[in-house]
């Protein structure tokens, strides 16, 4: 049906878990994982917070970087949209899920990132000006 839709989401959370990649059979890179979001509200005068548990799915090269950068209980900023997929399993049992289709990410704290090669080529010189 055409008409003014508008699927877009804007969140801010901490993953709750590494990211894992896959890739498709044609060659794809697919990375998926979790995000926890915090939402305060006031009921009766008394402040509160819920927490909003979300699958995230990243997709291409975003998909490599999100895998090879992000971790658990990292801060991040995405902007996606919503997708219903479902399915069944070998039981034949329906499921369904919604996720969030990550288009774009943004670190917002320097990630934990250790460059080995680097850190290699540092101890090789030292040990060379040591001879």
């Amino acid at each position: 049906m055409p008409g003014p839709y508008l699927n877009k989401v804007f969140l801010i959370g901490r993953l709750t878990r590494d990211p894992e990649l896959r890739y498709t059979p044609t060659g794809t890179a697919v990375a998926t994982f979790g995000l926890a979001v915090n939402r305060e509200y006031l009921t009766k005068g008394e402040k509160k917070e819920d927490t909003c548990y979300l699958n995230l799915v990243v997709w291409g090269k975003q998909a490599e970087i999100c895998a090879e950068y992000l971790r658990k209980g990292n801060l991040i900023f995405v902007e996606g949209s919503l997708q219903y997929r479902s399915w069944e399993t070998d039981e034949k049992e329906k499921r369904s899920v919604i996720e969030v289709r990550v288009e774009r990410f943004q670190f917002l704290e320097k990630p934990n990132i250790e460059i080995i090669e680097e850190k290699e080529e540092i101890e090789n010189e030292e040990e060379e000006e040591n001879l």
